[in-house]
């Protein structure tokens, strides 16, 4: 539907702009004639001479309506020059949660070998990254209260220092995860409930802080076994409480968990965190087996299987369009897994939905009444409609100045933003600003 909207409105944008077009050549007097250059100051001499009015050309012969093109040609008489505008890409927040298990050693070896890579492969696009590493802090076994566990230990460069250490764009939250409740220590320790702050068993020091309002987030979840719901559970459910489920990292209210006295706080796509977490990524390495049957286990290659499926972790890799890994092809799946959702990464990043107004050619002057704005996708090109202010913008898109005395910067509507960014990213992609045309108003 949002497709068929992008094509309505790239036709409806072209009738308006060949009518604008079409009534400015007709306004003009024979003493007023329209330069080729309308919209620029031309810092070279002006032409000023008229030819006599018995040796003008006759007037265009009107050959009917323009032919149904996507966008207006860049060689119309009108378009003194077509520029590309520089888009940036907005920061990501890439939040992974390590299961500490013991069973789970294998596969933290291949995080403290690989996040390195993988933080290298996003930092090659030029997007500002940051990852930040939910699990206890060590080398190899360490015990917490009495229990062997596996600590994960990041190398520098991405580490701050030899001793696992947080650097500009690494930070470790210490929180012992558990098999069967990572959903649960996630949703509690981001929103520092009862039972899940530092100094509890399953908390840990707040780490909402590190977030970044603007970034676009991945989660990413490594473990052997499922995050339990009440369909599934380990441990009883409590009826009377609001119950953990498949989609409860998403939209869980809030409230006592069902399984214990804890306090969780609410999913990520609640109002309480609103817009923070809108678009986010969930991928996850773990024990799924059958691309059809989400209750069947991988195997492993010497035999035997992972504690679960992990069928919680299908459901949310489904719904967000996530990546997805076995975790029983050891050390052979993790150079595609993390490349794979480096990729991702980058292609779901935002773009900057504010975009610098380029210089335009030498010898010529900005008129912003004679600019124009094109989104360029692989679907087509579609002309945005100019609007007077942001709250000129409605569902058919479009975009307005920052300043319209003194513009720098042009600024998509929301739903213009949104198309932007879907459509953006594949080669020969990108904004474009034609300067000359009259700008299109609705």
């Amino acid at each position: 539907m949002r497709r068929i909207m992008h094509g309505v409105m790239r036709s409806l944008i072209l009738s308006a702009l060949m009518l604008s077009l079409l009534l400015a050549g007709c306004s003009r007097g024979e003493d007023d004639p329209m330069p080729m250059d309308a919209g620029f100051g031309d810092t070279g001499a002006a032409d000023t001479g008229t030819p006599p009015m018995d040796s003008r050309p006759p007037p265009p012969r009107d050959t009917g309506p323009p032919r149904d093109t996507s966008f207006l040609s860049p060689d119309a008489a009108c378009a003194s020059a077509i520029v590309e505008a520089e888009v940036e890409r907005l920061p990501v927040d890439i939040i992974w949660m390590v299961d500490n298990s013991i069973s789970m050693e294998p596969a933290i070896t291949e995080v403290n070998t690989g996040l390195n890579d993988f933080a290298a492969l996003i930092g090659a696009s030029g997007i500002d990254y940051r990852v930040i590493m939910l699990s206890l802090r060590g080398e190899g076994r360490i015990t917490v209260g009495g229990r062997s566990r596996f600590g994960v230990c990041i190398p520098m460069p991405l580490a701050g220092d030899a001793s696992c250490g947080d650097g500009p764009r690494f930070f470790q939250v210490e929180v012992d995860v558990h098999s069967t409740q990572p959903v649960e220590q996630f949703l509690g320790t981001l929103g520092q409930t009862t039972g899940y702050v530092a100094g509890d068993r399953h908390g840990s020091e707040p780490w909402l802080d590190l977030l970044r309002p603007e970034a676009t987030k991945t989660i990413v979840f490594v473990t052997d076994d499922n995050s339990r719901t009440c369909a599934l559970p380990v441990g009883s459910c409590n009826a009377s409480d609001p119950p953990l489920t498949g989609t409860s990292l998403e939209d869980f209210p809030g409230g006592p968990n069902p399984f214990n006295s804890r306090e969780l706080g609410p999913g990520v796509l609640t109002a309480t965190y609103a817009p923070l977490f809108d678009g986010y990524t969930f991928s996850a390495l773990y024990g799924w087996g059958s691309t059809t049957d989400a209750d069947v286990p991988c195997t492993y290659p010497g035999g035997g299987t992972p504690p679960s499926p992990g069928q919680t972790y299908s459901e949310l890799v489904t719904r967000t369009g996530g990546v997805r890994a076995k975790i029983c092809d050891g050390s052979a799946a993790w150079a595609p897994f993390l490349a794979s959702v480096a990729t991702d990464v980058t292609r779901t990043s935002r773009i900057d939905c504010n975009v610098a107004i380029p210089p335009p050619p030498d010898g010529m002057t900005l008129d912003p009444n004679r600019v124009n704005v094109i989104v360029r996708a692989e679907s087509g090109s579609t002309f945005l409609p100019r609007r007077m202010d942001a709250g000129a913008c409605d569902e058919m898109g479009g975009w307005y100045y920052d300043d319209p005395a003194m513009p720098t910067e042009v600024i998509l509507c929301p739903t213009s933003c949104e198309m932007a960014r879907e459509e953006l990213g594949p080669p020969d992609t990108g904004i474009d600003v034609q300067l000359g045309c009259a700008s299109i108003l609705i």
